[in-house]
């Protein structure tokens, strides 16, 4: 916001040609009105005026922020994953859950060719979900079920079984201290990776907007990246209080993959973190390819809303 400048008006001096005769003009502005006090008047009158919009301004969260994505790098992914969880951890080195019955896996993958380095094949009966990665252990949920998995790092053994307190089982992140969980509803939840016990949630909101169907997770600098499933969007939620910071569109992706030829992909999913080397990856199920992506603000208007484009309710 900008002001206008304030103009001072000013009157000529009266000069007399005669005592006995003076000039019709009024009379001289009484001491208590002089300029420098108007002066400093309308000065004070103009900090208080910016002081109130400074603050008025403050008291608005910002605006949510939209961004769409530059490809850096392709890497070779199994067209026959149905990821469903993705984590980076180190040394060109990926762990992905996959899903459907009979065909459920967690795997460590090689980056740079895709090659699946160890695999641990789930029974028939699970149905594989969200992964995430903490100190050493590998821990995993499965869909429409409240039973989630938690594995070794170093040669995927399973370790043992847990009760969740989610409706359901669609993905997990963690910022090293808690896990971060989803259950396809709006709702994030904070999971003790102790006790396996809820111990805080909140609603993701877009504006009027509860934002459901939230799916894989991964965290970033004090955002939950949430993929919102059936769509190619991600939002980028705040850790403090589950309100959506902005929006990763990557239609480009998808649409990409269609025009190459590929007709049986399915719904972008999976999201990686390199915090070493800030690198962010991308791939979805049943895809050949495994982006390294860079976010790009949009310039100028969207020809569709983003609550459009993310089929928000």
């Amino acid at each position: 916001m900008t002001f206008g400048s304030l103009k001072k008006k000013s009157k000529r001096s009266p000069t007399s040609s005669s005592s006995q005769n003076p000039p019709k003009t009024a009379p001289p502005p009484h001491p208590r009105f002089s300029r420098r006090r108007l002066a400093v008047a309308f000065f004070v009158a103009s900090l208080c005026v910016v002081v109130v919009v400074r603050l008025a301004f403050e008291r608005v969260p910002p605006s949510s922020e939209i961004y769409t994505i530059e490809v850096v790098n392709e890497f070779p992914h199994d067209p026959t994953a149905f990821t469903q969880g993705l984590v980076y951890a180190g040394n060109d080195t990926l762990f992905e859950s996959t899903g459907l019955y009979g065909q459920s896996s967690v795997r460590q993958i090689h980056l740079q060719t895709g090659k699946v380095i160890l695999q641990h094949k789930m029974d028939d009966s699970k149905f594989g979900e969200g992964l995430t990665l903490l100190d050493g252990r590998l821990f995993q949920v499965t869909w429409l079920e409240r039973i989630g998995f938690i594995y070794d790092q170093y040669n995927l053994s399973k370790l043992k079984s847990f009760t969740h307190q989610m409706q359901d089982g669609w993905g997990l992140a963690t910022d090293g201290k808690v896990l971060y969980g989803s259950d396809g509803t709006s709702t994030l939840y904070q999971i003790d990776p102790m006790t396996l016990k809820v111990v805080g949630k909140d609603a993701v909101r877009y504006k009027d907007h509860d934002v459901s169907f939230l799916n894989e997770l991964e965290y970033v600098n004090g955002e939950v990246l949430a993929n919102v499933w059936q769509t190619d969007c991600i939002a980028r939620i705040s850790q403090k209080d589950g309100m959506v910071l902005g929006w990763i569109l990557l239609h480009e992706l998808r649409q990409g993959l269609f025009r190459s030829g590929h007709r049986g992909i399915d719904v972008l999913n999976g999201i990686a973190w390199d915090k070493d080397n800030n690198r962010l990856f991308v791939t979805g199920k049943l895809w050949p390819t495994l982006f390294e992506i860079k976010l790009r603000p949009v310039v100028g208007p969207l020809h569709r809303t983003v609550e459009n484009l993310c089929r928000l309710r």
